[in-house]
């Protein structure tokens, strides 16, 4: 996914050196502008109550993932690997 249309933010704990730093950019609005027929899907295991609901989207090789009763908030971007972790992080802890 092309990135370089994104505002990056760098966090308000991070150094001015170059250390340990996180910078953020809000993406959403990257992925509203595509027209190239991206597909979310909802979780298997979620309700059509409209409750505790993710859906995922395959994008430029990484994993969009967002909360399925705000499609125009924010969207986590986590490469298949990290979206694995998570997953399986989850699990163990429930």
């Amino acid at each position: 996914m092309d990135l370089t249309g994104a505002a990056w933010r760098k966090s308000s704990h991070s150094t001015s050196n170059g250390g340990n730093c996180v910078e953020l950019a809000n993406v959403s609005a990257l992925l509203a502008d595509r027209d190239d027929g991206t597909a979310w899907r909802k979780a298997t295991r979620s309700l059509n109550n409209g409750g505790e609901c993710v859906e995922l989207a395959s994008v430029g090789g990484v994993v969009a993932v967002r909360d399925s009763k705000d499609p125009d908030g924010p969207v986590l971007l986590l490469t298949p690997a990290a979206l694995r972790v998570a997953v399986q992080t989850a699990f163990v802890a429930t």
